[in-house]
């Protein structure tokens, strides 16, 4: 506990009474910039196209994404049980110190097993941030008593993160055309400088257990509080069943559309696109997305509850099946991002108001989990289609089997909506 207190991790037993009355305010303006820069990564829609022509097949990049997911799978939960115990601060700090190291393994790495060590890396990168990151701004509004501020503040991080990476996908495929060694610099320039920035971070200061500052050794102690942790967690989660339903609904649409964006870049640089064509699409999309973040607020106020739970599947159903079978996939991909705008901010919203902040950044890691979990299922069949007949068959696979899903889910949905 001493060492907490010394650095500032967050652990709030013995603070003095005068620190546990400062204001955060000032989290919500450095988490933007800390969004931005840490949301600048110029490969992020070209590392399949850069492996591919580095000799790495279909089938290899799925393995590759496979331990992604699998690694994220397993460690987010122990991720964020270390944002909830030690600090949401040390945890963002660490998650982009891991990026710079996985980008550097990325780009340097000819061979699969070193491959392997990268993504493993990426996928702690991000589990250190997922949690942490929400977890950080919803209890710092929490403690100056704005969270019903949320959702809006929710909106205008996702339209800087969708700003950034309009930023990202045409600058990146701008410059992959000349050298993915500036690429790849750039990205782990900012990621580095994402690091200093959170720096900066007041840690929200809120009750966590003793366990550290108990007799016994350090193993010992650490393992008992993150055990702790976790108990806790998952009873809330049972005792709250919507938290879970809240996860798995959006985690779903969320790994179909990670999906489509991978698989759209082989796609589509099979058809002759350069990769700033693909960037510009990508951006497009994400310009949607942000406008639709900021809006969302007012669109959530003006369907409810029950319209984002009910139309955002059909909506990501129709866009499926426009991707799937006509010629304007890429229009269709574009129209994603107004599912996307609106998942992230309003039904983060919804699982933020249901969790305590003990054990916020632990449940926002199962949400994570999930995500993972869907993506190890999805992610590698669709590859194993696209390479057995092809991207396209892929893609309308995809479209049947969701909406084989959409009634079943229609059906579940409605024991979870409020009366409104």
């Amino acid at each position: 506990m001493w060492l907490a207190n010394v650095v500032g991790w967050g652990y709030n037993n013995g603070l003095p009474q005068e620190d546990k009355v400062k204001r955060y305010g000032r989290n919500i303006g450095l988490n933007y910039l800390y969004v931005s820069l840490g949301s600048m990564n110029l490969t992020h829609g070209l590392w399949m196209i850069y492996l591919a022509s580095r000799g790495f097949t279909l089938v290899q990049l799925g393995i590759l994404e496979g331990i992604y997911h699998i690694t994220s799978f397993l460690m987010e939960v122990p991720t964020g049980v270390v944002a909830d115990l030690w600090g949401r601060k040390v945890s963002r700090i660490a998650g982009r110190v891991v990026s710079v190291v996985s980008l550097a393994i990325m780009f340097y790495a000819r061979s699969l097993p070193f491959q392997a060590i990268a993504f493993v890396a990426t996928a702690l990168g991000n589990n250190l941030e997922s949690g942490a990151g929400d977890a950080l701004i919803y209890d710092s509004l929490l403690l100056d008593g704005k969270e019903h501020k949320y959702m809006k503040v929710a909106g205008k991080q996702e339209l800087v993160y969708q700003t950034t990476l309009i930023v990202a996908f045409a600058v990146g495929g701008y410059l992959a055309l000349r050298s993915y060694a500036v690429v790849f610099g750039l990205s782990m320039g900012f990621f580095a400088a994402a690091a200093v920035c959170a720096v900066l971070f007041r840690e929200p200061l809120i009750e966590r257990h003793a366990t550290l500052g108990d007799p016994g050794g350090l193993l010992g102690k650490i393992g008992k509080s993150m055990r702790l942790q976790l108990v806790e967690s998952l009873a809330i989660m049972r005792k709250r069943g919507r938290i879970a339903f809240f996860i798995v609904f959006s985690e779903l649409l969320f790994c179909l559309i990670t999906v489509q964006f991978f698989y759209l870049q082989n796609h589509w640089i099979a058809l002759g696109w350069t990769e700033f064509d693909i960037g510009l699409v990508f951006a497009a999309n994400a310009v949607v997305a942000g406008i639709t973040a900021v809006k969302a607020a007012k669109i959530e106020q003006r369907i409810g509850e029950r319209g984002v739970l009910t139309l955002m599947p059909l909506c990501m159903l129709f866009c499926l099946w426009g991707v799937a079978t006509t010629p304007f996939g890429h229009v269709f991909f574009i129209l994603v991002g107004f599912v996307e705008g609106i998942l992230i901010t309003a039904v983060g919203t919804y699982i933020n108001r249901l969790i305590p902040s003990a054990q916020r950044a632990t449940i926002l890691s199962f949400q994570s989990m999930t995500f993972s979990l869907f993506m190890i299922v999805v992610f590698p069949a669709v590859g194993a289609i696209g390479d057995a007949w092809s991207i396209p068959t892929a893609f309308v696979v995809m479209a049947v089997v969701a909406s084989l899903l959409c009634l079943p889910y229609l059906l579940v949905v409605k024991p979870f909506l409020i009366k409104e």
